[in-house]
């Protein structure tokens, strides 16, 4: 697995720990900023926005 992906998925599973208070109001905000680069910087959002 990339390492990438690897974080994703610690970004995700922080998200459902905040989400379900697990976790502190922290973890949900770099969450919230991880997935938000990684969805700016996705092919079909760069496709939307002429960053091609």
């Amino acid at each position: 697995m990339e390492p990438k992906a690897v974080i994703d998925v610690a970004a995700v599973a922080g998200g459902l720990g905040s989400w379900f208070s697990l976790l502190p109001d922290v973890a949900a905000l770099f969450t919230i900023v991880w997935l938000s680069i990684r969805i700016w910087e996705s092919t079909t959002v760069k496709r939307w926005m002429g960053r091609d």
